[in-house]
């Protein structure tokens, strides 16, 4: 398998579910502005989207939406435990969990990033994210350790990737205790921390 990814985006997320598998892949880091990878090729011709992650499977098979690349690698490795059975309830909370993460924790954190909106704007979505993180805070005060329950999913890689995304867009961390020390116990992982240095993330 081939990962084509950029350092630090919502790839990462696939690249930590992929070294908590242990699967055996390879990755092609992007130039999203260029729209090519780093071997020269023409990253639209891969995904038309324009967007990563974009995960290659072995029959050459494309996948270009990163919940859904997530649950593919769950599945295949299903004593990783990153994802429950599908058909159970466990299963069902980590898809809502998943589709939760991705069109409003996600979706409000894009427009941070980008030059074309205007400051007002970006303070909207700013609260937007602020709303959202207040939600999931709300989730650890029964004490659970991860994003679903008390077993790390694929759910978590994707809720860590969003939450280190607060320390490029001004906002502190700190105000979710629960969440920060949440962050903290992800990062200590040993695929994340893997990840994190293979995209040049840390040291």
């Amino acid at each position: 398998m081939k990962l084509y990814y950029a350092p630090g985006a919502c790839s990462l997320a696939p690249h930590i579910v992929l070294r908590e598998t242990g699967a055996n892949f390879t990755l092609e880091k992007v130039d999203l502005a260029a729209k090519k990878t780093e071997t020269g090729a023409d990253f639209s011709q891969i995904n038309p989207k324009g967007y990563v992650p974009v995960l290659q499977l072995d029959d050459g098979e494309i996948l270009t939406e990163g919940i859904v690349m997530q649950q593919y690698l769950a599945d295949k490795a299903p004593a990783s435990k990153l994802a429950p059975e599908r058909g159970t309830t466990e299963r069902r909370r980590l898809e809502e969990m998943l589709v939760f993460l991705s069109t409003e924790v996600h979706k409000a954190f894009s427009p941070l990033f980008s030059p074309v909106f205007k400051d007002d704007v970006k303070a909207a979505f700013r609260e937007r994210v602020t709303q959202r993180l207040d939600l999931i805070e709300k989730n650890f005060a029964d004490g659970r350790n991860y994003a679903t329950g008390n077993q790390f999913t694929i759910a978590d890689a994707y809720l860590y990737t969003l939450t280190n995304w607060t320390t490029f867009v001004g906002i502190d961390l700190a105000k979710w205790p629960k969440l920060s020390a949440y962050a903290s116990r992800v990062a200590a992982r040993p695929a994340v921390q893997a990840a994190l240095k293979a995209e040049g993330l840390m040291k």
